[in-house]
């Protein structure tokens, strides 16, 4: 707890306002540096200059050491709403970095640390293609279409919104579908530290999922020690029957075969219970976001982000996720918000 503590600190970032210059590099950047000039990275640099091939980087390291070593083509993709000072190179000046920014948010974080404007592309948020389908995204249309319908069953919201809906979505919305019980996918975030929330919430929905009112699918990624877990809670908890119907794990050996899955189950959630991490740009494509407790402070940033495009809610007391959540849904919450993350979450 200290390690994190102290590792949480050093990645602290600045509040926003006033808007300042905040180039100068402190305590980590040049600790960082130095370990750079000392040859931190070196062996992907021989590799990568081997191949003479670019660097894409979602981290801030491998993008500062090949930035150092003047590598010719080094791009970073920002995939939070804000960010600390050590994604910079130490002299911002002399860094030939190029910026992918998902927000203008992080783009004007990034001109304060001292980025050349031109350096900067404004992109919007790394979507996959599995969830987007092209140009004028309509997999995002025809899936968001199905959710609304879904997430709205009192009809609360969807009337009053109708036309603008429609002319969002086009062909896909369909004004009085029926709705299906709703697809809540929960994500173990913290490598597993918050999975007490997955087992309450699954206590909690218990009969929910027996009376096929909802189908969860709980997210544990590549730890399968975790699903091992969830396993033998589920039979213990009288579920079992209900796995592989409206109860699942998600669970893959490796990452590639994990972030398939993942956009793929995308797809069919209705709600995304999650840390505000990287994931928060999902409200992109029309999921609302619950969120767990935040860790790390660029996922503070993230969650005051989604409170203010109306795209996510902090998640209530999970033992009581079957009265809320519902409660939620019924009046129509749950549907503007993922209405309002379409519309808001840059993509």
């Amino acid at each position: 707890k200290l390690l994190f503590w102290s590792f949480n600190r050093l990645q602290e970032i600045k509040p926003y306002y006033p808007f300042r210059d905040a180039s100068s590099p402190g305590v980590l950047v040049n600790f960082l540096h130095r370990k750079i000039e000392k040859g931190f990275g070196k062996s992907l640099i021989s590799y990568v200059s081997k191949e003479r091939l670019p660097i894409v980087s979602t981290f801030y390291i491998p993008a500062l050491v090949a930035d150092y070593h003047h590598v010719s083509e080094v791009y970073c993709v920002i995939c939070d709403s804000d960010i600390n000072r050590i994604w910079v190179a130490k002299d911002p000046k002399k860094s030939k970095i190029k910026y992918f920014v998902p927000c203008i948010h992080a783009y004007n974080r990034l001109l304060s640390y001292g980025v050349v404007e031109k350096q900067l592309f404004l992109t919007g948020f790394p979507l996959p293609k599995e969830n987007i389908g092209g140009e004028n995204s309509p997999i995002t249309k025809k899936v968001l279409a199905r959710r609304l319908i879904n997430l709205d069953p009192q009809k609360k919201f969807l009337p009053s919104h109708k036309a603008s809906i429609k002319q969002g979505l086009g062909k896909y919305f369909v004004f009085g579908a029926k709705p299906k019980p709703i697809t809540l996918t929960f994500v173990v975030g913290g490598a597993g530290a918050q999975s007490n929330i997955g087992i309450e919430l699954l206590k909690s929905l218990k009969h929910k999922i027996l009376d096929n009112k909802i189908s969860v699918c709980i997210v544990v990624g590549t730890h399968l020690g975790l699903k091992d877990q969830f396993s033998i809670f589920i039979e213990e908890l009288g579920l079992k029957k209900r796995l592989g119907k409206n109860l699942t794990i998600l669970a893959e050996l490796t990452k590639k075969d994990y972030f398939a899955k993942f956009n793929e189950q995308l797809n069919t959630t209705d709600v995304l219970w999650t840390k505000p991490s990287e994931l928060s740009f999902y409200s992109g494509l029309g999921i609302p976001i619950i969120m767990a407790p935040p860790l790390g402070a660029q996922e503070y940033w993230n969650r005051k982000w989604l409170f203010e495009i109306g795209a996510g809610s902090d998640q209530e007391d999970p033992a009581y996720v079957s009265e809320w959540l519902f409660e939620k849904l019924n009046d129509g919450r749950l549907a503007r918000k993922a209405w309002s993350g379409f519309l808001n979450a840059p993509r």
